[in-house]
């Protein structure tokens, strides 16, 4: 990964992918749970989201086989996947560590301005 930060449906899949393999629906299923229902990934976003992590090696195909006579990829974090989650994991700690820091300095009221 580069030093930019993780854009959201790949930070929502890496994550969705950290503790088990899963296959297409049940990853649509994990980051709307992830998520707390706020995202909700459709077929065409999560394909091609699979497709480009796929190529940049964060993840892998675990298994391919046929069910109910449909093609059924199980896809699985590659190390490089889960090197990349956790550093995007400790960037955002950092993140919500200052913020936290941030609103609990109580800042003096100067008179005239806006607070």
């Amino acid at each position: 990964m580069t030093e930019r930060s993780m854009q959201e449906p790949t930070l929502l899949l890496l994550t969705a992918l950290a503790d088990a393999p899963r296959h297409g629906y049940a990853l649509i299923q994990e980051v709307a749970e992830i998520s707390g229902g706020r995202v909700k990934m459709r077929t065409g976003t999560l394909y091609g989201a699979l497709d480009r992590l796929l190529q940049q090696g964060l993840i892998e195909v675990a298994e391919e086989g046929i069910v109910d006579g449909r093609a059924r990829r199980t896809y699985a974090l590659s190390s490089a996947g889960r090197a990349a989650l956790a550093t995007e994991a400790d960037r955002l700690r950092a993140v919500v560590a200052e913020a936290d820091r941030r609103l609990t300095i109580i800042r003096p009221r100067v008179r005239g301005a806006f607070a």
